[in-house]
């Protein structure tokens, strides 16, 4: 973030953490360009003009959107953009550009537009206008004064934005209404001073999103309370409110104090025990007990306006449920006008109408094209009875199996050991093959004689 410090801290003609284009260090031929003055009109070289204003004019309002400032001054930008002792010679030509535009407008002009009277420092603002400006706006000139306050509108709809969000996130948003002061407190972080801060307000009022009114001296804000809703005026209800929530606060302020003062008499009581000063004592535990008493009522007090506080916020949530029920109901008979139960009943009679023909059409299609031929299931069923019992009575073709043949033998089949089954294969070897068996050399033995 590019903060007044750090712009300190940073060399004239720097580039304070990088937020300045490229060409800012790189390129002196272009830069040197870009500081020179502007034309004094545009149709003398439009091509030089438009590459000015398009650098100039985006940089000034990223610059101001990152310090999160929404007032400029001309003095104020000139020395943020200095580069090696070098002032930009043609701002206040982007600045009058801007005004042309709609994108800044002076703050004097601003204020004018929407209701600051309650803002104490807005007098001063259009009164105390130097000469010089009054001459010269009636003179035509337009230059813009160096100390000339302007306001960017777009920032300060971002930051009107950000301080309504702030206010919905905060413990004040329970209240329909809430003092300026303590808004001022909230709001610290995000405005950078005062002006900036009845601005923003200025811009919340201008869209209907706030709006403020001074009650015996002091300034109470109230708040829209949806994000797309108007706000309506303060009425009695909203003073009757916040006096109630002021009377809370100064009675939980006056408990607290209360509290504090028992506690110092108890100490008071303990010491003088200690002393050996018993009246003493006595005296201060007897005043502590009047203050416990005294705290007891205002308890009482507080609980009794809480309760009030309690039973006007429901009723204003009730009130909120009631007219969402009527644009329910309202919305509703809206979208029902034009149908009735005859015309839901004759609906659904057409549909299911076009189902069945639908259905209809369906199995004629499923039924196919027979091409004139006409067959009679019954003698189509006895033909195939006859064909299969055919089947039954050919012989089969296929030979015995032997394996069966086997199996079905009313001999029975010996059991027959290992060593039986050898010499029986030896003996048959020898039978095929005409030769004498001999122990030492089997294989020998078995091989044929040529």
């Amino acid at each position: 973030m590019w903060s007044p410090e750090r712009e300190a801290e940073t060399p004239a003609g720097g580039d304070p953490a990088g937020l300045l284009p490229p060409e800012w260090e790189e390129d002196e031929e272009r830069m040197s360009f870009l500081f020179s003055a502007f034309k004094r009109s545009r149709e003398v070289n439009s091509t030089d003009w438009d590459s000015k204003m398009g650098f100039w004019a985006p940089l000034v309002l990223s610059h101001s959107r990152r310090q999160g400032v929404v007032r400029l001054r001309l003095r104020d930008l000139q020395e943020a953009f200095q580069r090696k002792g070098s002032v930009p010679l043609g701002l206040a030509t982007v600045l009058q550009d801007l005004l042309r535009r709609g994108e800044l407008q002076r703050e004097s002009d601003f204020m004018a537009s929407v209701d600051s009277s309650w803002i104490s420092w807005g007098v001063g603002v259009f009164l105390l206008k130097p000469l010089k400006w009054t001459l010269s706006n009636m003179l035509g000139d337009n230059k813009v004064p160096a100390e000339e306050v302007l306001v960017a509108l777009e920032l300060l709809k971002e930051k009107a934005e950000e301080v309504y969000r702030l206010y919905q996130n905060s413990p004040l948003f329970s209240h329909p209404v809430v003092a300026l002061s303590e808004l001022s407190t909230l709001c610290a972080g995000s405005c950078l001073d005062e002006r900036t801060f009845c601005l923003v307000l200025l811009q919340l009022q201008k869209e209907k999103r706030v709006t403020v009114l001074e009650q015996n001296g002091e300034k109470i804000v109230k708040f829209a309370r949806g994000p797309h809703a108007k706000v309506s005026p303060v009425n009695d209800v909203d003073v009757g409110v916040y006096q109630l929530m002021q009377s809370e606060q100064l009675l939980s302020c006056k408990v607290e104090s209360l509290s504090q003062e028992a506690e110092r008499y108890k100490e008071e009581a303990r010491r003088a025990c200690r002393a050996g000063k018993k009246q003493l004592a006595l005296r201060s535990l007897k005043a502590k007990q009047r203050t416990e008493k005294r705290i007891e009522a205002l308890h009482a007090k507080l609980d009794t306006v809480q309760g009030i506080l309690d039973r006007i916020y429901a009723s204003q949530t009730d009130q909120m449920v009631f007219n969402a029920y009527q644009a329910g109901v309202g919305a509703l008979k809206l979208s029902m006008k034009d149908v009735t139960v005859e015309k839901a009943e004759s609906l659904v009679d057409q549909i299911q109408e076009l189902c069945d023909t639908q259905d209809e059409v369906s199995q004629t299609l499923a039924g196919g094209v027979t091409n004139g031929l006409d067959f009679d299931s019954e003698e189509l069923e006895k033909e195939l009875d006859i064909l299969l019992q055919d089947t039954t009575k050919e012989p089969s073709d296929l030979p015995d199996n032997p394996q069966e043949t086997f199996h079905t033998n009313s001999v029975p089949n010996p059991r027959i050991s290992d060593a039986e089954l050898e010499a029986e294969l030896e003996k048959l070897s020898l039978s095929e093959g005409g030769l004498v068996p001999s122990s030492k050399s089997p294989k020998r033995q078995l091989e044929p004689t040529l």
